[in-house]
């Protein structure tokens, strides 16, 4: 093969160098390689790469393993109830304390048919309208149309239940149609609401007229025939 031999003998050299050169580098870039893949031995087929583990929520309850190798968990408030029990010999140091307890909620009002507590409807209040009713009453009164001004003095009492001129109006018309303890009752009423009101006087007299109007009961009957 002529055409590889070179008639200059430098330039022969400069292409042997070059070789060289060439050698040296893949051995050299061999030998790290090989040290490289010495350094991180491959993972056995059986082990996985390793995963992050995710951020655990702070709000779950955490988990921890103790020395013995027993798991104890801390839960929320809800998980441990509060012992609302009374101590242990409570009943025998206050006898009548549980009498005491039941007054107390009975007054407060927590039993079904009580006059304060049990299911009880809320009445609304608007003074506004309770205003309107005794101006409906008055026109109806004005007509002597008592029923219906009874009618409306009430509803002004559904709204407004201390209104001082409804109460002392509807005593009037109850007078009128002969409610007589109905009457006497509401000038009593107005008189507790309004002791020195403008119908003080008027309800004044109108209780002490009622009572000789009110007919004996018959437990007082019973009392004067023994």
């Amino acid at each position: 093969m002529s055409y590889l031999r070179c008639s200059d003998p430098s330039e022969s050299g400069k292409i042997k160098g070059m070789f060289r050169t060439i050698v040296i580098c893949l051995v050299m870039f061999s030998v790290g390689a090989v040290a490289q893949s010495k350094k991180q031995p491959p993972l056995p087929p059986s082990q996985t790469p390793p995963r992050s583990t995710p951020a655990t929520d702070p709000r779950q309850d955490s988990t921890s393993i103790t020395s013995t190798g027993e798991s104890s968990s801390s839960s929320s408030s809800k998980d441990d109830p509060v012992d609302l029990a009374p101590p242990a010999g409570d009943e025998n140091a206050h006898p009548v304390s549980a009498e005491a307890v039941r007054d107390a909620e009975d007054e407060a009002g927590l039993y079904e048919g009580d006059e304060i507590g049990g299911v009880q409807e809320f009445k609304p209040w608007d003074p506004h309208k309770a205003e309107k009713d005794v101006e409906v009453g008055d026109f109806y009164f004005k007509r002597k149309n008592y029923r219906a001004a009874v009618d409306r003095y009430r509803e002004a009492l559904y709204y407004k239940n201390d209104d001082a001129v409804a109460t002392f109006k509807l005593a009037i018309c109850q007078e009128k149609l002969g409610e007589i303890e109905d009457a006497r009752h509401g000038y009593e009423s107005y008189l507790k609401i309004l002791p020195q009101g403008p119908f003080a006087e008027e309800a004044r007299r109108g209780v002490e007229r009622l009572k000789s109007q009110t007919p004996p009961s018959p437990f007082s009957k019973s009392t004067e025939a023994k």
